[in-house]
């Protein structure tokens, strides 16, 4: 085995130093392109394209002069300051295996703003940060894609297949998993005839943030003190008990019942716990700060109580409806029953597959965004100025007096 991983070893070196070869016969190669070409860079551009040197030479040629000309060596913050103060692309944290997770929170008019070549350039920012942060060990990234913004779906489809394009030609073997989170309606039609052309397309899945309801923690909140700050805490409300009244987790709305009142009704922040509408055992179902709500406001199909419907009566007897049947489906002489079942099966465990492989990641898409956190993970050169000339300031205690 020892000789074998041996031989193994000798050959990958030996392919990867005649890639650079052929490289260094067409163009030489500057110092920024050597430091990029290093061993696991053509490594990860022979496993792309199958072992192939000539292939795997051209790609990276493709990708050097990709680089030359997005100035993916010279982004800063600087320039995409508004992106980073409304949080459309970040980096939100790493998952268990040190792996760096990007969401992208683009909006439906950001295309119509800017140009395809400022979205390139927000894109390669956010990729190199999120390389920049990585361990040795680590090799891949994560991309949450929230299209929750978008109204058209060929509007998200324009900025999705772009993006992982990008990926796939100018930085192979890096996209771990990718994310589309709530897309529009239209757009797992669209998908499907798409995907087959799209290289990334096995590593892409598409989820929905409601399957994932029951999951939210608020704990994860903890370190954003800014955040956690904002959220609603029944337990900072004194319970008080009022006639007449119409309670929730949020606020009260009670009605005086003196005509003579000034105020006949006024809004509280008082928790009615005594008047509360629902079950009060402690089997009931909890409410939380999000889905809270109260059923003096909901719909009459909300507050109807569970059970038997309640017979009208009247003069006339009503005559009963007819029930409804559900007919078997169709099938045919070349095709058996039990495919429908096996059909079935086969969505079920897929959707349980997605749904496994997105719940580590909630967490990240439910966190809010912080700014300082984000810029705080940026490495010169990529953070600007600030990183740049912040390390390297001595900075002196000066008193009052020598100040003015």
């Amino acid at each position: 085995m020892g000789k074998k991983t041996e031989l193994k070893d000798h050959k990958e070196i030996a392919k990867v130093e005649t890639v650079l070869e052929l490289l260094r016969k067409q163009t030489p190669l500057t110092v920024k392109q050597e430091k990029f070409c290093n061993y696991a860079c053509v490594k990860r551009f022979l496993k792309a394209k199958g072992d192939s040197v000539k292939k795997a030479s051209k790609q990276l040629k493709a990708c050097l002069a990709w680089r030359e000309s997005v100035i993916a060596d010279h982004l800063i913050a600087d320039d995409f300051s508004a992106e980073l103060a409304d949080g459309l692309a970040y980096l939100a944290g790493h998952d268990d295996e040190s792996r760096p997770v990007m969401i992208f929170r683009l909006k439906q008019d950001y295309q119509k703003l800017h140009s395809q070549k400022m979205f390139t350039r927000l894109l390669a920012f956010t990729i190199e940060v999120a390389i920049s942060t990585m361990p040795k060990n680590v090799e891949q990234f994560v991309m949450l894609f929230d299209a929750s913004f978008y109204r058209s779906a060929s509007a998200f489809m324009n900025l999705l297949l772009p993006a992982l394009k990008i990926v796939a030609e100018y930085y192979p073997g890096r996209l771990c998993k990718a994310f589309v989170i709530d897309p529009p309606s239209l757009f797992a039609y669209l998908w499907k005839g798409v995907r087959p052309f799209v290289e990334l397309s096995s590593w892409t899945t598409v989820v929905s943030s409601l399957d994932f309801e029951e999951s939210l923690d608020f704990n994860d909140f903890a370190a954003y003190p800014r955040a956690s700050s904002l959220r609603f805490d029944s337990a900072s409300v004194k319970s008080t008990a009022k006639i007449g009244s119409c309670s929730s987790s949020r606020f009260s709305f009670t009605v005086s019942h003196h005509l003579d009142s000034l105020k006949p009704w006024y809004l509280s922040l008082a928790d009615t716990s005594a008047s509360k509408v629902g079950p009060t055992s402690p089997s009931a179902a909890l409410i939380s700060p999000l889905n809270a709500r109260s059923l003096s406001f909901a719909s009459p199909v909300a507050r109807t109580p569970r059970g038997p419907p309640a017979t009208r009566k009247g003069l006339f007897p009503s005559t009963p409806l007819p029930q409804r049947v559900t007919a078997p489906p169709r099938t045919s002489f070349l095709q058996s029953p039990a495919t429908f079942f096996r059909r079935d099966s086969h969505v079920a465990a897929k959707g349980e597959r997605c749904r496994e492989s997105f719940l580590p990641y909630v967490k990240f898409y439910r966190r809010p965004y912080d700014e300082m956190v984000y810029r705080s993970k940026m490495r010169p050169p990529l953070g600007g100025l600030i990183s740049i000339v912040s390390p390297h300031i001595t900075r002196r205690h000066v008193s009052v007096s020598q100040r003015f």
